[in-house]
């Protein structure tokens, strides 16, 4: 019978398939009916350092600081608010903790550093198992070289892995210039795995109201695409490398594959809010009859047998262009 049971992170995991940071795990009682339904570890919705900040600014522009009349007032009321939002977060670990038995994954989503990520000691001490660290820096300012948006990434995990003894994944997005050398030198800098990828938020133009609005924040199943692709180059390049692969992950086939492609685990998120939580059940149950027919007793058999350096035409991995593809059919 098909063992599902990994290691991520050094962590003991019953199932290669984790719930990814959303709101549904924010709610510890949707945690604990993940957990009944087979699921890995779980990763905390994430604390925003822009809500914060944005929270603490929307105080005064509403009048209610009277910084000008009182300066300190805006550093005690920035002070309280910031110091209460993460209190309440990390009262949810320690609750999350309380309730479970698998691994939890605090997630910070964070676009600086400094004395913001000071407060991941403060998760350690709660109790959390790792902490996945959720960085996006848009570069929008065309004067500001690519190495110095890098470097902020870079200086980010130094600090974090400087503060705490748990281990430490950074959730990253795919548009960087040489995402191969990017993520190696995040983990040379202290981090323990690498999250691909981050879903952002998307923004979208109502053409009758003629305003800005927002996407689907949902994933397709099309959208597992470019996930397989850099999931399997990297795990390719670096057989030490470990993956969470996230993004499109829609049922136990898509799971197989990024498995195949030498994901360490794999995330989901946007199928619990479409089939319900239960379909955590259901991919495992996929993985563990697929293991079945093809003989293999472990995860560990088979994964990264289809990465970028264990096939035997890795350009399968690196095309890019349709007409590449299809320059060698006769039609």
């Amino acid at each position: 019978m098909a063992d599902l049971k990994t290691k991520y992170m050094g962590l003991e995991l019953r199932s290669p398939i984790i719930a990814g940071s959303c709101g549904l795990t924010s709610d510890v009682e949707k945690m604990v009916e993940m957990e009944k339904a087979g699921v890995g570890a779980v990763v905390l919705k994430s604390i925003f350092e822009e809500q914060i900040n944005e929270e603490t600014s929307g105080v005064f522009k509403a009048g209610y600081g009277m910084s000008d009349a009182y300066p300190e007032a805006e550093d005690y009321i920035k002070t309280y608010i910031r110091s209460n939002t993460i209190q309440k977060y990390v009262e949810l670990v320690r609750n999350a903790k309380s309730r479970l038995t698998i691994p939890v994954i605090a997630s910070v989503n964070c676009f600086s550093g400094g004395e913001w990520i000071s407060f991941a000691s403060q998760l350690e001490e709660a109790g959390a198992d790792a902490l996945e660290l959720n960085v996006f820096i848009l570069p929008v300012n065309e004067f500001r070289e690519s190495a110095e948006v890098e470097n902020v990434y870079f200086e980010i995990v130094k600090s974090i892995k400087s503060q705490i003894k748990i281990p430490v994944s950074v959730k990253i997005s795919h548009y960087f210039t040489n995402l191969s050398a990017f993520v190696d030198k995040i983990k040379a800098y202290g981090a323990n795995a690498t999250t691909l990828f981050n879903r952002f938020y998307e923004p979208d133009i109502n053409i009758n109201t003629l305003e800005m609005g927002a996407a689907s924040v949902f994933s397709t199943a099309a959208e597992l695409r470019t996930t397989l692709r850099w999931t399997g180059i990297l795990a390719g390049k670096d057989k030490k490398l470990e993956i969470s692969a996230s993004t499109g992950v829609h049922g136990g086939e898509a799971a197989v594959k990024l498995l195949l492609a030498g994901a360490t685990t794999v995330q989901v998120c946007s199928v619990l809010y479409e089939k319900g939580i239960h379909v955590i059940e259901d991919i495992n149950n996929f993985i563990g009859k697929w293991m079945d027919t093809k003989a293999f007793k472990t995860i560990g058999d088979y994964r990264g047998m289809l990465s970028y350096s264990s096939i035997e035409n890795p350009d399968l991995y690196e095309r890019a262009q349709f007409m590449k593809y299809f320059s060698n059919k006769q039609y």
